[in-house]
C-alpha cells in the first residue's frame, strides 16, 4: 500500500514512519522541511508539504492509497486550526485525486467526560485542567471531527490519550470511544493507526488507543500529539 502521512516529523509521525517500513510499505512523509527530516529508506519519499497549502497537499496525496494524518502540536491557549485547516485541505485533495482511505488522530479529551470507570480525582480535578489547558485545540479537533464524518470518505477518527514515548509496542487497548487509560504511547499509538489503515478496520468509527503498561506517573506532563 501506498501510504502519505502528514505530520510525520513530529514525535508519532517519525514512528508511524518508521513502522511503516518495517512493515515493507511504500510511505511519503509530507513535511514542511524534508532536509531535515531523521529517516531515510527505499521505501521512503520525503515531500515538501504545509499542511495550510492546498496545492502542497494536494501535490503530496496524489498517487496514494491511503493517508495518515498525525498533525497537531502543543498545548496552547491561543486559537488553533491547524486540525480544520490541515485536514479539510487533505479531504478536498482527496476527493481531487480519488484516494478514499483517510486515518487521523484526534484525543480522548474531544468527548469532554472521563470514560466509564475513571477514579473521582481524574474526573474532578485532572480532567478539567486538561480541557482548560487544551481547550483551544479540543474543540478545533472537535470541528474536524466533525468534518471527517460528514466527508463522505472511507475515514477513521483515532483517539489517543495523554502521549509519552514508549519503548516497545505493548498490547494496547484499540476499541470504540470511551475505553478508560490516561496515557497511549506514540510506539502503540503508530501501530494502531498502521493496523487500521493496512486492515481497512473501524471505516466509519471513531476508536480510542489506550495504554495500560509502562505508563507515566500522573505528575509527568505530556504533549496534546
Amino acid at each position: 500500500m501506498k501510504i502519505v502521512v502528514f505530520g510525520a516529523s513530529g514525535p508519532t509521525g517519525l514512528n508511524v514512519v518508521r513502522q511503516a517500513i518495517d512493515r515493507g510499505q511504500q510511505v511519503t512523509a509530507a513535511v514542511r522541511r524534508p532536509g531535515d527530516f531523521a529517516i531515510a529508506d527505499p521505501l521512503l519519499r520525503v515531500v515538501r508539504t504545509d499542511a495550510r497549502d492546498s496545492d502542497s497537499v494536494a501535490q503530496a496525496i496524489a498517487g496514494h492509497d491511503a493517508v495518515i494524518s498525525v498533525l497537531g502540536g502543543s498545548y496552547t491557549l491561543e486559537p488553533v486550526s491547524i486540525f480544520t485547516e490541515g485536514v479539510g485541505n487533505i479531504m478536498r485533495a482527496m476527493e481531487l485525486h480519488g484516494v478514499r482511505r483517510l486515518v487521523c488522530v484526534s484525543s480522548v479529551c474531544v468527548a469532554g467526560t472521563a470514560a466509564p470507570g475513571e477514579t473521582f480525582l481524574f474526573r474532578a480535578v485532572l480532567l478539567p485542567v486538561m480541557l482548560t489547558l487544551g481547550r483551544t485545540a479540543y474543540a478545533d479537533m472537535g470541528r474536524m471531527e466533525a468534518a471527517v464524518r460528514n466527508s463522505g470518505l472511507d475515514s477513521t477518527i483515532v483517539r489517543a490519550s495523554g502521549l509519552f514515548d514508549g519503548t516497545t509496542i505493548t498490547d494496547y487497548t484499540l476499541a470504540p470511544s470511551g475505553v478508560p487509560g490516561r496515557y497511549t504511547s506514540r510506539v502503540d499509538l503508530a501501530d494502531a493507526l498502521l493496523d487500521v489503515t493496512l486492515e481497512n478496520k473501524f471505516v466509519g468509527a471513531c476508536v480510542d488507543v489506550v495504554t495500560s503498561a509502562g505508563t507515566p506517573r500522573l505528575t509527568d506532563t505530556f504533549r496534546a500529539r
